[in-house]
Parts: C-alpha cells; sequence; structure tokens
C-alpha cells in the first residue's frame, strides 16, 4: 500500500511537470463582432533575457465556419530594445485543397497555432514589441473571432 502510495506520487508528479506550459507568453484577443479590421491590429509586448535560447513564435488565429477564405496574409512587425522595426508579410494556409479546414475544431470555432519563426535567436535582451495586421483585400476581415501571439522555448 505504501509502494503504491509512492508511485502514484511520482507518477503525478512527472505528469504535472510534463503539462507545464513554458510559453513566456500566450494570448488569444477577442476581434470586435468577429471582424478583424486593418485598424484594430493586435499588440503584445515581451521581455526577452535569454538570447542564447531559440524560440518558436506563432500566430494564435481563430474563425468561424464562416470564414469565407482558406489562407490568411498577416503583416508583423516587430520592434527590439533599440527601436529597431522589422517587417514581415506572411501568408497561412488554413484548409487543405478541397476546403477541409486545418485547425482544431471545436463547434463551428477552429483555432490555429500558425508558425511565424522557428528556432528564432532574438539578438538582444530586453523588450520586444510585436504588432499583427490583417492583411487580405478585404476589410474588415470577417468571421475572425481571436488573434494572439505565443512565444515559447524551441527544446
Amino acid at each position: 500500500m505504501r509502494n503504491s502510495l509512492k508511485g502514484l506520487i511520482i507518477l503525478l508528479a512527472l505528469f504535472m511537470q510534463a503539462c507545464t506550459d513554458n510559453a513566456i507568453i500566450d494570448t488569444f484577443e477577442a476581434t470586435k463582432n468577429g471582424n478583424w479590421s486593418y485598424d484594430k491590429p493586435l499588440r503584445a509586448q515581451v521581455d526577452i533575457q535569454d538570447t542564447n535560447m531559440p524560440y518558436h513564435i506563432y500566430i494564435n488565429f481563430r474563425h468561424t465556419d464562416d470564414y469565407k477564405y482558406t489562407n490568411v496574409w498577416v503583416r508583423v512587425s516587430f520592434t527590439d530594445p533599440d527601436n529597431k522595426k522589422t517587417v514581415q508579410r506572411e501568408e497561412f494556409q488554413l484548409a487543405k485543397p478541397d476546403g477541409e479546414w486545418l485547425g482544431k475544431g471545436s463547434g463551428n470555432l477552429y483555432t490555429y497555432q500558425l508558425i511565424f519563426k522557428e528556432n528564432y535567436r532574438f539578438p538582444k535582451k530586453g523588450k520586444y514589441s510585436f504588432v499583427i495586421e490583417q492583411n487580405m483585400r478585404d476589410n474588415p476581415l470577417k468571421a475572425v473571432s481571436d488573434i494572439g501571439l505565443r512565444i515559447e522555448p524551441a527544446h
């Protein structure tokens, strides 16, 4: 009995450690009325202290079944601690050629973690500011419920 209790405690401790989310930021912000406008970008700031560690940077994206495209174009700007700004335009596929959504679905809501940068090393310690804008032709972009940013160590 005592050994099985000890084993259960060890197993629980390992499980809890495995479930620990080590993201330094993981946000989802709702859009206004399910519409993502050019003038309503996501803004996020993150403090980077370890420049030796590689990070994965994701765009968190959630849409409803009414989203009419199989992709999304975004414009990501990030500013380093010295105020140097980098701007990048990216396209992300959201559906297969047959129209089947690639995101995780729940009801009529589909969630994605879209990889923006893999194994990225921030060049300097300090605060980085991110701005994520929709860059599609439609304004507002309808049926987008949430947008966010996730940065996690790449290990």
